[in-house]
């Protein structure tokens, strides 16, 4: 092939490359993703935009997001720097998903440009687009994760040092070198995997050639090991131990090996055996439902390997073979593989089902080079016997047909395997679409929003864009809804909300439903007086009330049914006076003393195995005669035992004859 052409080639395909990686990632992931450490990676790159490789919250325990360590007053991520800084080089020139573009860009160059180095032009041209149209690479390369950008590293030392191998350049050996230690400090075991053969070649062409190679060689291992030795100062600046490394800090069993493995509330004994198993199910995931053609791209890539093979390798080819030895053994010491898989028993269960088998993300080079080499060297042989064997008009058009019946094959089959996979993604982001729609226009201007916490203590697991700036200083700043005083206190500036929604979090399966900002009002004085009414629909037989705090409860009924309930609460002097449209059963009053949550539960019953529950918390802090309240949370729950976090009261899609009015009104003492 002409250069030029074959540049003209090159480009096109990374160009539809990264075209498609933007349709995907704004049209399929605008949300992000359900992977949450999207929000990790995207946290540490606004961090490192502004100099900060530590936040500092303002207070502990509100702000803490998802997968960072806490150590004293200041918090850290568990993930290298390495690509979340290659995601703020996109914020640099006009947004984050434009460093998605590049990488995926700059992956399928290197791709066309190494397979070229070990084949030929034309096997590089084809290996590309064996790449691009691999669902694995579409979709991880849409999202805020580190696999293609680790990946980018991988073939820009692959690329460097190809080249060097073949001319003998040294400055082809710094990049390799430098590629490499990056590598290595972004996913170290990644990079181990990835360079093993290359490893391995060297040190045969050492033995070859020793005065010859040892100088190039020589500037690739010392870059290297510079990348090493700076992932080293890295540990020892955040987690003071340079052998401590800060995914072993968050989670010190969280690693390679086998036996006892743990992270969070997860454990197994990770055994050779389920790690086998486990990690067969990956390959055989990667090999049928994510690459082009699923397994009819692997059976080509076999058909590349039995020639490449039957014609005795080189050893530059022996090196992209050995990927697969490399990369297919070395994982399966990492039981994030069996993590992936959810229920290892049960088909389409995991992140597995919506990401592919992301930890062998660098098999797509080898994949990809091999099933090129199959596609051309069969339609070569092709070619040849019908041109032997008929008019060459008629070879060519029979040749021309059967080219388009194999490639419409692939096509059919990348397409349906594709589809599945937007589909898995798209049912989570027609449900983010829903919950997300308070901010659609932007959070409000100088804003606090207190968010529940599904998950435990952390932000941005699960709510991704609802991210702090790192200097807790942004438009909206957003805190767990654990102690609310205290981190209204410490914004005393700013207007405060509460995000709440109605389902529990399963966004691929349509849950939550709906979800609104409401307003936080904070008063004070003497008194505090919630009036609050709600609405009976029809056929309810019965109606109570529990009034309750962490110093005791007190029930109440309703003589009289109507289709409206008013209940009204006073908080003076430690008591709760409750009065309105409902009479105690006993006591009439409950205490209330120092910060506590006042739950009033409304039950409107139907008859056996009917009704649902109203619940309002209010945060109250009485003491030194004055009250303190801020507006209550509000759910509407099918029973009271429902309530508690995920059954948000939403005015505007609530049934018929279901409201909530509720006003929050500070007084004086009664003289």
């Amino acid at each position: 092939m002409r250069r030029r052409t074959y540049t003209l080639a090159a480009a096109a395909v990374a160009l539809a490359g990264a075209a498609a990686v933007w349709i995907v990632s704004t049209q399929v992931f605008p949300y992000h993703s359900l992977n949450h450490d999207e929000g990790v990676y995207l946290q540490q790159a606004a961090m490192l935009l502004e100099g900060q490789l530590n936040l500092r919250p303002p207070l502990e325990g509100a702000f803490r997001p998802w997968f960072f360590v806490e150590n004293g007053d200041r918090l850290y991520p568990k993930y290298t720097p390495v690509p979340a800084a290659m995601f703020a080089l996109g914020r640099l020139v006009g947004g984050y998903r434009l460093a998605l573009v590049g990488i995926a860009a700059a992956n399928l160059a290197l791709v066309v440009a190494v397979v070229d180095e070990v084949f030929d032009r034309p096997t590089g041209l084809v290996a590309g687009g064996f790449v691009l149209a691999s669902p694995l690479f579409l979709v991880d390369s849409s999202v805020f994760l580190p696999y293609a950008p680790t990946t980018l590293l991988n073939l820009g030392f692959a690329y460097g040092y190809l080249r060097a191998d073949r001319t003998g350049d040294r400055r082809w050996a710094a990049v390799a070198g430098t590629a490499v230690g990056l590598a290595f400090f972004a996913r170290p075991y990644t990079a181990v995997l990835f360079a093993a053969p290359f490893v391995c070649h060297a040190l045969w062409s050492l033995y070859r050639d020793w005065q010859g190679a040892l100088e190039r060689q020589a500037i690739v291992a010392a870059l290297g090991l510079a990348g090493v030795g700076t992932t080293l100062g890295y540990n020892a600046l955040v987690t003071g131990s340079a052998w401590l490394f800060p995914y072993e800090a968050f989670a010190p069993r969280d690693g390679l090996g086998f036996g006892h493995r743990e992270i969070l509330a997860h454990e197994i004994h990770y055994t050779p055996e389920l790690a086998m198993r486990a990690n067969g199910k990956v390959v055989e995931l990667f090999f049928t439902e994510w690459i082009a053609g699923g397994a009819l791209g692997a059976a080509l890539a076999v058909l590349g390997i039995a020639r490449t093979v039957h014609r005795r390798p080189s050893a530059r080819e022996g090196v992209i073979g050995g990927l697969f030895v490399s990369i297919v053994a070395g994982n399966v010491y990492f039981w994030g593989n069996f993590n992936i898989l959810g229920d290892i028993d049960r088909a389409g269960d995991g992140l597995v089902s919506a990401f592919g088998p992301y930890y062998h993300f660098d098999l797509l080079l080898p994949t990809a080079a091999f099933a090129a080499a199959g596609i051309l060297w069969g339609g070569r042989l092709l070619h040849r016997a019908l041109d032997e064997r008929v008019d060459r008009r008629l070879a060519r058009t029979a040749f021309v047909l059967v080219l388009v019946v194999s490639a419409g094959a692939v096509g059919s089959v990348t397409a349906n395997d594709l589809d599945e996979r937007i589909a898995e993604n798209m049912e989570a982001t027609d449900t983010y679409e829903d919950v997300y729609e308070p901010f659609e226009a932007g959070p409000p201007r100088n804003s606090l929003v207190l968010l529940p916490d599904p998950y435990g203590d952390w932000l941005n697991h699960p709510f991704q864009p609802l991210r702090n700036d790192p200097g807790f200083d942004g438009r909206t700043v957003y805190a767990i809804d654990d102690e609310p005083f205290a981190v209204v206190d410490e914004f005393p500036d700013r207007r405060a909300y509460r995000y709440v929604y109605r389902g529990g979090w399963a966004p691929y399966a349509g849950s939550p439903e709906d979800a609104r900002l409401q307003r936080v009002r904070d008063v004070s004085g003497g008194s505090v007086r919630l009036d609050t009414a709600v609405g009976i629909p029809d056929g309810a037989i019965g109606v109570t009330a529990r009034i309750a705090t962490d110093e005791g409860s007190v029930y109440y009924v309703a003589p009289n049914v109507t289709d409206s309930l008013a209940v009204n609460l006073s908080i003076e002097d430690g008591r709760i006076h409750v009065a309105g449209d409902v009479r105690p059963v006993e006591n009439e009053t409950v205490a209330v003393d120092g910060r506590d949550d006042v739950r009033l539960t409304v039950f409107v019953d139907y008859g056996p195995g009917g009704g649902f529950a109203y619940r309002l918390d209010l945060p109250v802090e009485a003491a030194d005669g004055t009250v303190r309240a801020l507006t209550p949370r509000i759910e509407r729950c099918r029973n009271a035992r429902a309530c508690g976090g995920a059954a948000a009261y939403i005015p505007s899609s609530a049934p018929d004859g279901v409201f909530v009015r509720s006003e929050l009104v500070a007084g004086e003492p009664n003289p």
